[in-house]
């Protein structure tokens, strides 16, 4: 159990960490309006030490006009940059005809995560493929939409990535309707060299949000469910959703000098999946809705993977100062400088560019300490 000065001091640092107000543009999208996002993926320090940032090009329009046919999901991009303050030059792309396979054309393209291996590099995938509900379920099915699963390819190097080895690793057409689309994974490392996958679902209705996570044990190519429940949902801002977008692990100095093994997560959510008119009497705040999620922190113990606790109880600690107030798809990156992060933020014209902020780690040590 955490003390209330521990959860306050990471409060503190999430919040200068994901700095709403200082976070510069990194990745724009393709139009400067409403439904136009970069973003979804994740952040990792390549063996030079140089950058990768990795996501999904959406554009405005609506998939289910027919497979194919809607350009939301447009695209998955990788970018470099020889540092967080420089530059990210798109390196690797590909289109949602380029990561079909058998025999299952792409509806839209989602989250995506790179991840380093012992001898080269993985991305996981998650798309909404051509694929029907089961059968039973099969009324709830919107016409031209998909079912979401996550796929992954390797190579040696990030410029060598391909379809050619693509796998499906989270199927879709799952037995348990509440968990029926698979997508937005997100990884990380454990000290044994265990792989953590997380991932959201999302139940056949479309109506919530969850968090599951598997493991890939050191020298083992399959993966073994941990949990499917990681973040119980909310009961105020966040009753509607808690996807985990990522974890950092926090570091074992300062007031958490006995705390070894522990973590922050970063998730998002949304008091429910339309927007809600609010009564223009009672106090306006920040609710989120669907596409235009806002974020929380949630804190666990790397030795129990299987379940964590919010700190973002009575409201959102992350929304954005311009447009409907978004801010989702969170991730960082730790190096020996500082703490870089990366978001989507929504904007005045209601777009939702990738941005970042970097946190240096002598304010990072004065916030836990």
């Amino acid at each position: 159990m955490l003390t209330d000065e521990q959860k306050q001091k990471l409060t503190t640092l999430a919040g200068e960490l994901i700095n709403q107000e200082a976070a510069r543009v990194l990745v724009e999208p393709q139009d400067r309006s409403t439904g136009y996002w970069f973003g979804g993926g994740n952040v990792i320090q390549d063996r030079d030490g140089s950058i990768l940032i990795c996501g999904r090009y959406r554009n405005y329009g609506d998939s289910r006009t027919g497979v194919g046919a809607g350009e939301r999901g447009l695209e998955l991009a990788i970018f470099r940059a020889p540092d967080v303050n420089s530059e990210f030059e798109k390196i690797v792309s590909f289109t949602k005809a380029d990561l079909a396979h058998s025999g299952m054309p792409i509806v839209s393209i989602e989250g995506v995560a790179l991840h380093l291996t012992l001898d080269g590099i993985e991305l996981f995938i998650s798309t909404e493929k051509d694929a029907k509900y089961p059968e039973r379920l099969a009324d709830f099915q919107k016409p031209g939409a998909g079912v979401w699963s996550i796929d992954r390819i390797h190579a040696n190097r990030v410029e060598d990535l391909s379809s050619s080895n693509i796998e499906e690793i989270i199927p879709f057409g799952s037995d348990d309707p509440a968990r029926l689309h698979c997508k937005d994974p997100w990884v990380f490392d454990l000290e044994n060299g265990d792989l953590v996958l997380g991932y959201c679902t999302h139940p056949f209705t479309w109506s919530s949000s969850g968090t599951a996570l598997f493991l890939r044990k050191a020298g083992s190519a399959s993966y073994e469910k941990i949990t499917d429940d990681l973040l119980r949902r909310g009961p105020v801002w966040d009753i509607a959703a808690a996807r985990v977008t990522e974890r950092l692990a926090v570091p074992n100095l300062g007031a958490f000098s006995n705390e070894a093994g522990l973590s922050l997560y970063f998730y998002d959510s949304c008091e429910c999946l339309r927007q809600l008119d609010e009564n223009p009497t009672a106090v306006s705040r920040p609710r989120g809705w669907s596409c235009e999620e806002i974020g929380g922190i949630a804190v666990g113990k790397d030795r129990d993977l299987t379940s964590i606790e919010s700190l973002s109880i009575e409201g959102p600690a992350f929304v954005s100062p311009t447009g409907t107030g978004c801010s989702r798809y969170i991730a960082t990156l730790v190096t020996d400088a500082g703490i870089f992060a990366n978001w989507q933020q929504s904007q005045p014209d209601l777009s939702q560019p990738l941005v970042g902020h970097f946190l240096p780690m002598d304010r990072v040590i004065e916030i836990l300490s």
